[in-house]
């Protein structure tokens, strides 16, 4: 990745006050990115974005990718060469409950940002952020590539494969070699794994849980242990964007399609196993098994996916990309963030301490 790529690039970011937004946002910054940021308030208090005080740095705009004509005015208005898109009813539960937000935000929020894009004469790539949740689920021991097929079982993932077949309808009626002379955007689709790092206090997640219950000398209660997630840090999927972000800018629809930004496969572990790591931290016991919970009918459960794994092949092969920090040095960063924080440290100084870290393994 280019290290001056970056400086005086116009951003736009969707979704840029979430947990990997406002680190993609803070990361693009400190490159030397010009960038608006176009989102809802943080749903959940505290926020990273507050905290690192993020919107003092951006042209921060608030805004609902559902809202074409808000949206539109404000790629209109902000121009940018480069278009990444995170904005997403990111909960599986959630979706259950409102299954038409969850379409309305992930698909028609999706087509609206393409539309908008596609009457920009300024946008030259989008990238948009789905997951690895969007492909059809099988339950198979090895990763799945960026060729299987898509699908879900709930509105989520669902929703996200449908991000993806909107993609490629996209890709091929609008922005492909025959409509160059129209439009030259460069479209891609990045699905990464489950991402953890300091500065996630999203609902309905694995880590926030149990830094919230160990850090009040709690034992969680964790459901469904068993579950075999591509776990890794926010950086490595973070620099796998915006490496594509710079070819697709570079070469062009060369690097357009879909790729996957995951973990080593030998790094893929268990929900209960990064439960028991936080816990040796902490000092602490082990966690509670909510799976018994549910099956008394404690909890109301919904289908979850046993095994998932992503195939990286592609990135490594073609993007030269490669993870950096092992499963173990993602659960030491994202404990030591909310340590210090904890203490009375800076967020963003903490963050971009860790983003400036990381930088060095990539140079």
């Amino acid at each position: 990745m280019g290290s001056n790529f970056w400086v005086g690039k116009k951003v736009f970011i969707t979704g840029h006050t979430g947990f990997k937004g406002s680190w993609l946002t803070l990361w693009l910054h400190h490159l030397g990115a010009n960038i608006t940021g176009y989102a809802l308030n943080s749903t959940t208090t505290p926020n990273l974005f507050d905290l690192a005080n993020v919107e003092g740095l951006i042209n921060s705009i608030q805004g609902n990718v559902k809202n074409f004509l808000s949206l539109g005015e404000a790629v209109r208005t902000a121009q940018p060469e480069i278009i990444f898109h995170l904005a997403a009813q990111p909960l599986v539960r959630h979706s259950y409950k409102d299954p038409l937000d969850t379409y309305e935000t992930n698909v028609i929020g999706t087509l609206n940002l393409f539309e908008a894009a596609r009457s920009s004469s300024s946008v030259k790539v989008i990238v948009n952020v789905t997951t690895d949740k969007c492909y059809e689920n099988r339950e198979w021991v090895w990763g799945y590539r960026e060729i299987d097929p898509m699908g879900g079982l709930d509105p989520y993932s669902s929703s996200k494969a449908c991000s993806e077949l909107l993609s490629a309808a996209y890709r091929a009626s609008y922005f492909s070699d025959s409509n160059v002379e129209i439009n030259n955007v460069a479209l891609a689709t990045a699905r990464a794994g489950n991402v953890i790092g300091g500065g996630d206090w999203s609902i309905d997640r694995l880590v926030p849980d149990i830094l919230n219950a160990f850090s009040k000398g709690n034992v969680p209660n964790i459901r469904n242990p068993t579950s075999i997630r591509p776990w890794q840090h926010v950086l490595d999927p973070l620099h796998g964007y915006m490496m594509l972000a710079q070819r697709l800018y570079q070469s062009g629809r060369k690097f357009s399609g879909a790729w996957n930004f995951g973990p080593e496969d030998s790094e893929t572990k268990s929900v209960g196993w990064i439960a028991h790591r936080f816990s040796e931290l902490f000092g602490l016991d082990n966690y509670k098994n909510g799976d018994a919970q549910a099956k008394s009918g404690n909890l109301n459960e919904h289908h979850e996916a046993k095994n998932l794994k992503l195939d990286i092949s592609k990135a490594k092969a073609e993007l030269k990309w490669n993870p950096k920090i092992s499963l173990e040095e993602a659960i030491k960063m994202t404990f030591d963030w909310d340590r210090l924080r904890r203490s009375g440290g800076d967020a963003r100084s903490i963050t971009l301490t860790q983003i400036k870290d990381y930088q060095e393994r990539i140079i």
